[in-house]
C-alpha cells in the first residue's frame, strides 16, 4: 500500500490540512468535522448502499480513522468477570472489503469506572501515514502508544495519571512532529496536576507540558488552526477557554468559565472560535481570536446560555452558519457572526456523535442509529433519515465518497452504488 512516507512530515507541517482522501484523526483532517470531498451518499439502510459491514469485537465509542486503504479504530473487551483485567485493542481493517488485517492488544487492565454513556475505548486514534497513535487508561495511568502500519509497537509512554468517575477519553492530536494529549482531570481530590502534554512523534519523549490551573475533568481534544496571524491551540476545560502556542505550550489568551465541565471540541470559522458546553450550565459562544492574556471582558463576540447547546456533541460550521445538536436531539442553526437563532428542530432522541458537514450537507447520527441528513443552511431542510439497525455512539469518518459508521456491533462502509 502506498503510504506517502516521504510526504507525511509535510502534511502535518501546517495545522490546516487538505482533504486528500484521508480522515486521519478526531473529526477529520482539520479537526472540525468538515470534509471538502464529494460523492457521499445521502440515503442508506441496514442493507441499501452498504458496501460492507464487519463485526467489531468488544465495545468502543471511538471513531474510525482512514489512511489510504487502511482503517483504524479501538475497542475494549467487556466479556468475562466484571473486575478481571480486560484487553484494550487497536484494530486495522482493509477499507476495500472490511477484512480485519490485524488486531493488537495495547494493554490489559482492570476496567476503570465510567459514565454509562462512556466506554473504555472512547479515544479516537490518530495517524500520520506512518504510525498510528492511541491513548487508553490503565487506571490510574494514561498510556500513549505508537504502532506502525503492520501492527508493530514503536513506543509507549505514560505521561501521568488521570482520575475521573466518568472514565477516560482523550484523542491524540497531531501537530508537526508532536502528539498532543489533553489530560484535564480531577487529580485525586485536586492533589495531583491536570495537564496537557506534547510528545515527540518518533520517540514518545516529552517535549512540553502545561499545568492546568483548575483540576476538573473534561474531555476536549484541542483544535489547532491558524487564527489572528498565528497558529493557536484552543480548547475548553478546567473552567476556562484557553489558547496556547502548540510549538511551546505557552499561553496566548484565556476566558474564564463559562462552566465547569466540557466534552465538545471547538471549531473555527468566519474569524471566530465557537464552543458549545457543558455542565452544570449550558453555553454557546463565539470568541474573537486576536487577544492576549485574560480576554473574558473584551473578546466574547456573542454568548447564548442554554439555547440548544450540546454537552457531548461538538458543533460544525458551514458558510455563515453554526450548527449544533443538544444531547437530547434538539438541533439548532445560528448565525455564526451574531449568534442569532435561525432554526431549531428535533432530530430523534439522544445524540452522542458529533455532526459532519460535506457537500453542503449535515450528517447527524443519533444514538438509535439513524443518521439525519440536512441541507446546511439557514432554513431547516431534511434530505433523508437513514436507520442502520443498531446503536451509534461514535462520530463517523468520511473518505473518498464513503462514510464509515461505527455501530454498537459492526463497522459499516456506506457508499453509493458503483
Amino acid at each position: 500500500m502506498p503510504r506517502l512516507f516521504l510526504l507525511f512530515p509535510l502534511l502535518f507541517a501546517s495545522p490546516l490540512l487538505a482533504d486528500d482522501g484521508n480522515w486521519p484523526m478526531w473529526r477529520g483532517p482539520r479537526g472540525d468535522g468538515t470534509s471538502h470531498e464529494t460523492g457521499f451518499p445521502t440515503r442508506w439502510t441496514a442493507t441499501e448502499n452498504v458496501r460492507w459491514k464487519t463485526p467489531i469485537p468488544g465495545k468502543g465509542h471511538s471513531s474510525p480513522i482512514i489512511w489510504g486503504d487502511r482503517i483504524f479504530l479501538t475497542a475494549a473487551i467487556e466479556a468475562g468477570e466484571p473486575n478481571a483485567p480486560k484487553d484494550r485493542l487497536l484494530l486495522c481493517l482493509d477499507r476495500n472489503d472490511g477484512k480485519m488485517l490485524w488486531q493488537k492488544t495495547v494493554l490489559t487492565a482492570k476496567p476503570e469506572p465510567i459514565h454509562n454513556l462512556n466506554s473504555r475505548a472512547s479515544s479516537t486514534p490518530a495517524t500520520d501515514g506512518e504510525r498510528v497513535y492511541v491513548t487508553f487508561l490503565a487506571d490510574p495511568k494514561v498510556v500513549v502508544a505508537a504502532y506502525d502500519f503492520n501492527g508493530n509497537e514503536v513506543w509507549r509512554t505514560s505521561p501521568g495519571e488521570f482520575e475521573s468517575k466518568h472514565g477516560f477519553c482523550s484523542p491524540p492530536v497531531l501537530y508537526k512532529d508532536l502528539v498532543i494529549v489533553n489530560c484535564d482531570q480531577d487529580g485525586v481530590n485536586k492533589s495531583k496536576p491536570a495537564y496537557i502534554v506534547a510528545l515527540d512523534r518518533k520517540t514518545g519523549s516529552e517535549r512540553w507540558r502545561i499545568d492546568r490551573t483548575h483540576r476538573i475533568r473534561s474531555y476536549c481534544p484541542p483544535l489547532i488552526t491558524e487564527a489572528a496571524g498565528k497558529t493557536q491551540m484552543v480548547l475548553t476545560g478546567a473552567e476556562t477557554v484557553a489558547s496556547y502556542d502548540p510549538d511551546t505550550g505557552k499561553p496566548i489568551w484565556t476566558i474564564d468559565g463559562p462552566t465547569e465541565q466540557f466534552v465538545a471540541s471547538m471549531v473555527y470559522s468566519k474569524g471566530l472560535f465557537f464552543l458549545t458546553a457543558g455542565f452544570p450550565t449550558y453555553h454557546v459562544m463565539g470568541i474573537r481570536p486576536d487577544g492576549t492574556g485574560n480576554v473574558t471582558k473584551s473578546h466574547v463576540a456573542w454568548h447564548v446560555e442554554n439555547g440548544g447547546a450540546g454537552y457531548v456533541p461538538s458543533p460544525v460550521a458551514h458558510g455563515d452558519w453554526l450548527f449544533l445538536v443538544h444531547d437530547n436531539g434538539t438541533a439548532t442553526c445560528r448565525d455564526a457572526l451574531t449568534g442569532e437563532l435561525r432554526w431549531k428542530e428535533r432530530l430523534g432522541k439522544h445524540h452522542s456523535a458529533s455532526p459532519v458537514c460535506a457537500e453542503g450537507r449535515l450528517y447527524f447520527a443519533d444514538d438509535d442509529g439513524t443518521t439525519w441528513v440536512l441541507k446546511a443552511g439557514p432554513k431547516f431542510e431534511l434530505i433523508e433519515k437513514n436507520p442502520i439497525g443498531e446503536n451509534v455512539y461514535a462520530s463517523p469518518g468520511f473518505s473518498k465518497g464513503e462514510i464509515f459508521l461505527r455501530g454498537s456491533k459492526h463497522l459499516y462502509c456506506i457508499a453509493a452504488k458503483r
